[in-house]
């Protein structure tokens, strides 16, 4: 299987499986000299770990990183950082039934097909466990970027169709939903808690703002920054959509609404609007990076379904095991993570896109 290496310079390589037994990721290109302690990683895997809503799946596990290699003494050390999490409360049985059986919504049929096997214990590669290992990375990334000055945040903009009618960052911390709009996040409960009724499931918008980037972070061909960052996102496996700034209301403007306008205030150039989102040409504008994803309804629900197994007969499914009714809250910190990722990643290549940038360096 290819596909599990990502970035240029700032790389990551995620292994591992949901039921198997440990989860992990080797990050090569990290500076030296970053302060960092399993604590620091610790903080962002806690946002994400299973069993800490009644929203989300109630697997209890501790997801306890490890740190094995690249940092000595509490600081990097420029050499490949290795971290692992143990896999603590699999149970594979709960998957038996359905190890012929391909599930509606989910990547089994596919998997299957191209590689002529696949672990069908919760999903193997597919299963959203493995975002763990890339929420361990990121907080890494996160900690690079802080040292630039660069901070991300993301929350949930919207459950099904509750919508947050104001943003306030401090109310994310005290709703399970991590919705920036605790009245919102009432009304996106109660319609939740209708939908584990129905033993049905929700999707969302996580909405995400990085603060602090450059001018001309990305590269203005294949390597744009909005470009780099939409695969990163999309690689998230429920992410069926992404939108910078504006986004498709941009289709409905004109030029002369949706154009920012320039201005300098103390020396530095501005924008009046940010309809760009913080994007133009594929590079970072200066502006707040701006940009939402949309996830689909979780697919394994326990209603009934139509499908087929994998020799080509009609069945029904009714899926079991313990699942979130909704990815959206504990993906929020995924967002995060491969957003800082990519962010760290393109601001390493950026260093090498003067030669007075190299000549400043070397002299």
């Amino acid at each position: 299987m290819s596909g599990s290496i990502y970035g240029n310079i700032f790389r990551i390589s995620t292994w591992g499986e949901s039921h198997g037994k440990a989860l992990g990721v080797v990050i090569d290109g990290c500076p030296a000299g970053i302060s960092l302690k399993e604590r620091d990683i610790q903080k962002e895997m806690d946002r994400r770990k299973p069993g800490s809503t009644k929203y989300g799946t109630q697997r209890k596990e501790g997801d306890k990183i490890e740190i094995l290699s690249g940092v000595f003494e509490g600081k990097t050390t420029g050499t490949p950082i290795s971290l692992i999490l143990y896999n603590r409360d699999q149970r594979s049985g709960d998957y038996s039934h359905i190890q012929n059986i391909f599930r509606p919504g989910h990547a089994d049929m596919g998997f299957e097909n191209k590689y002529g096997i696949r672990d069908y214990r919760g999903g193997g590669r597919s299963s959203g466990r493995e975002t763990a290992a890339r929420v361990a990375a990121g907080a890494v990334a996160k900690k690079f970027l802080r040292e630039l000055g660069v901070k991300i945040n993301a929350y949930t903009l919207s459950i099904g169709n509750v919508k947050a009618e104001s943003i306030n960052l401090e109310q994310c911390k005290e709703n399970p939903l991590y919705m920036p709009d605790n009245q919102a996040a009432k009304k996106a409960s109660e319609l939740l808690n209708s939908a584990i009724a129905e033993r049905d499931s929700l999707g969302g918008i996580i909405e995400c703002r990085t603060k602090g980037l450059p001018i001309g972070i990305g590269e203005p061909v294949f390597d744009k920054l909005d470009a780099s960052v939409a695969k990163a996102i999309t690689s998230i496996g429920a992410v069926k959509g992404i939108e910078f700034g504006d986004g498709f209301n941009a289709a409905l403007s004109k030029g002369s609404v949706n154009n920012d306008d320039f201005y300098m205030r103390s020396g530095k150039i501005r924008k009046h609007t940010n309809h760009s989102g913080g994007v133009l040409g594929g590079l970072s504008d200066g502006a707040e990076l701006i940009f939402r994803a949309a996830f689909k309804p979780t697919p394994s629900i326990s209603q009934v379904q139509k499908t087929i197994t994998n020799s080509g007969e009609s069945t029904e499914i009714v899926i079991k095991g313990r699942h979130d009714p909704i990815v959206v809250p504990r993906a929020v910190v995924v967002v995060e993570a491969m957003t800082a990722i990519t962010l760290a990643d393109l601001m390493l290549v950026n260093m090498a896109s003067k030669i007075d940038n190299i000549k400043k360096f070397y002299s």
